[in-house]
C-alpha cells in the first residue's frame, strides 16, 4: 500500500500497519521476555504477570514489510521503509501517525503528544502541561508522578487524557468526570473542591435560612476547618451545614464540639 499516491520507498506502507495503540512499520522483541509485539503497551497488557518493558531497554525490531529483524533505527536496513514516520531514538519510539504532534521533552525523559509548542514543563510537577497552565496552575511536587486516586493507574505515562486540578492534584480526565457523575465533588487526595459549587452554597445558605434549630443549639457554636481554604473558624452549629467565615464554602468539617459562647 502507497499513502497518499507517493511511490518513494521510504514512505511505502505509511499508516498500514501496527496496532490499536500506534501506527507503525515494526515490532519490537521484548528484552525481558525475548516475546514479540506492536508496541510496549500490547506486551504490558498481555503480559500474565503484569511485568512492563522499560522503552529504553529494545534493542532490536522487526520490519513489518519485510520481516528483517535488526537493531533499532528508523529506515529499516533491509527493504528502506521508514518503519515510524516519527522516530525518537531515545525512547525507542515509532509511529506514523505525525499529525497528533509528536515530541520528545528531554525533562520528562519521553515522548509527548499535543505539539511542543502547546506545552510546558513544570519542573515542580515533574511533567509537561499546557502552556494555558503556565504560571495559572498550583504546584505540587511531582504530582504526575503518582497513580490517579480513581483507577490506580501511572498517571506519568498514561495514554489517557489527564486533568490537573484546582488544589494542583491530578487524575485521568475520563475518572474526575465519572467522579463528579456520582455527586463526589471534593479531590480524592486533599478533600478540596474541584468544581465551582457557588451556586450550591447560595442554595444552603437559603436552606439554612428556612430551618429552625432549636432553642438549645440556636446560639451554639463549633469549630470548623475549611478544606478549600485551610482556615479554622468559629461559626454557629446547624444541622444543614457549616459556613467557613473566610471563603464562604460550605466544604468544611468540624474540630470541636458546638459548646455555648462565653
Amino acid at each position: 500500500m502507497v499513502a497518499g499516491g507517493d511511490d518513494s520507498r521510504p514512505g511505502y506502507g505509511k499508516m498500514g500497519y501496527g496496532c490499536r495503540h500506534y501506527r507503525r512499520r515494526c515490532m519490537i522483541r521484548a528484552t525481558c521476555c525475548n516475546e514479540v509485539f506492536h508496541c510496549r503497551h500490547c506486551h504490558n497488557e498481555s503480559t500474565k504477570d503484569r511485568h512492563e518493558l522499560c522503552r529504553q531497554d529494545v534493542k532490536t525490531v522487526i520490519c513489518l514489510v519485510c520481516d528483517t529483524e535488526q537493531p533499532v533505527a528508523q529506515v529499516c536496513s533491509n527493504c528502506g521503509v521508514n518503519m515510524g514516520e516519527y522516530f525518537c531514538k531515545v525512547c525507542n519510539f515509532y509511529d506514523d501517525d505525525v499529525g497528533k504532534g509528536i515530541y520528545h521533552c528531554h525533562e520528562c525523559g519521553i515522548c509527548r503528544v499535543g505539539g511542543k509548542e502547546n506545552f510546558f514543563h513544570c519542573k515542580k510537577c515533574g511533567s509537561c502541561y499546557s502552556v494555558l497552565l503556565l504560571n495559572k496552575h498550583s504546584c505540587v511536587e511531582n504530582s504526575m508522578k503518582h497513580h490517579c486516586p480513581i483507577c490506580y493507574e501511572y498517571l506519568f505515562d498514561s495514554l489517557k487524557v489527564t486533568k490537573v486540578l484546582k488544589c494542583g492534584h491530578t487524575m485521568h480526565f475520563d475518572c474526575l468526570h465519572e467522579m463528579i457523575e456520582h455527586e463526589q465533588y471534593t479531590c480524592p487526595i486533599c478533600s478540596k473542591t474541584v468544581i465551582d459549587l457557588s451556586k450550591f452554597w447560595t442554595m444552603l445558605d437559603e436552606e439554612i435560612e428556612a430551618t429552625i434549630m432549636p432553642e438549645d443549639y440556636r446560639q451554639r457554636k463549633v469549630w470548623v476547618l475549611c478544606n478549600d481554604c485551610n482556615d479554622t473558624t468559629e461559626t454557629f452549629f446547624h444541622i444543614v451545614g457549616h459556613k467557613c467565615i473566610h471563603c464562604h464554602s460550605y466544604n468544611t468539617r468540624p474540630i470541636a464540639p458546638p459548646v455555648l459562647p462565653q
